[in-house]
């Protein structure tokens, strides 16, 4: 296979498989992760036909394969070129990731730049008391690239609008380890495998949409209920599934933890 073969195969490997499921199937992940294997309660003479029973028509099994970094570092292996980073205008990653790959053919550069990656996540936020799926990057100003580093291919990448310069010395870019490389994309390809779990309606063991709030440990707010409304507070505990924060008041000279709803707060101007 050539390396333009190959490059062009395993150009969907990070990428998303599916589209998000609706918002409530991404939450239930959450809220309930699937649990962990028990032993079988199931005779052992009739385990062969509870294994045969759990196969789909094509003869796979159904559980979903657990994506580790053990199988992340068994499908890097073998790809061509090596991993480095780029620095990019924050907010243009996923356009600068287009342009490059328009420039890879225009310039006949199919053979020294194989794969282009915007390291994405879904997460949960709750705004005003509703959760919203949504897609953000993962490391903002970032994008990787899979590519043989010659003076030709440095200059393609290096004249992408957008694009100021890859991470490292100059016209020298330090390439990533490949433990460097698995750490980074690992948890790419458990979300985007999580995604095809959940619109399959599959467990999913790894890489469900975290929820994520506008509150942190540690923030001062100020509480909008009575009787407190306009003392400030300190926030000791969020609990994001239930959208409930505790924090810390000064009551008769005493720090004081009360329990409150997010709405029950309000950031600090």
């Amino acid at each position: 296979m050539s390396d333009q073969a190959q490059g062009t195969e395993n150009s969907g490997l990070f990428s998303d498989a599916a589209q998000p499921a609706v918002n409530a199937a991404a939450e239930e992940a959450v809220r309930n992760p699937a649990p962990s294997a028990e032993p079988s309660d199931v005779p052992a003479q009739e385990q062969p036909a509870a294994c045969e029973a759990a196969k789909d028509a094509s003869g796979a099994d159904a559980e979903p394969e657990v994506i580790t970094e053990e199988v992340v570092r068994a499908r890097l292996k073998g790809l061509p070129g090596r991993w480095y980073v780029l620095h990019t205008y924050t907010g243009y990653e996923k356009r600068i990731k287009q342009d490059i790959e328009t420039r890879i053919h225009s310039m006949n550069m199919e053979d020294y730049i194989f794969q282009i990656e915007v390291p994405m996540e879904e997460v949960i936020e709750v705004k005003k008391g509703q959760n919203r799926l949504t897609s953000r990057v993962r490391i903002p100003g970032y994008v990787l690239i899979r590519m043989k580093l010659t003076d030709d291919s440095w200059q393609v990448v290096q004249d992408t609008n957008g694009v100021t310069g890859f991470v490292g010395n100059g016209r020298n870019p330090v390439a990533l380890t490949p433990d460097e490389v698995v750490g980074m994309l690992t948890p790419v390809i458990q979300q985007a495998a999580a995604k095809e779990a959940i619109a399959a309606g599959k467990p999913v063991t790894a890489g469900a949409p975290k929820l994520v709030t506008a509150y942190e440990v540690g923030e001062t707010v100020t509480l909008t209920t009575e009787p407190w409304i306009g003392m400030p507070a300190t926030i000791s505990q969020v609990d994001a599934v239930n959208q409930r924060l505790t924090v810390l008041m000064t009551l008769v000279g005493q720090e004081t933890p009360v329990d409150l709803s997010f709405d029950q707060v309000k950031k600090m101007d």
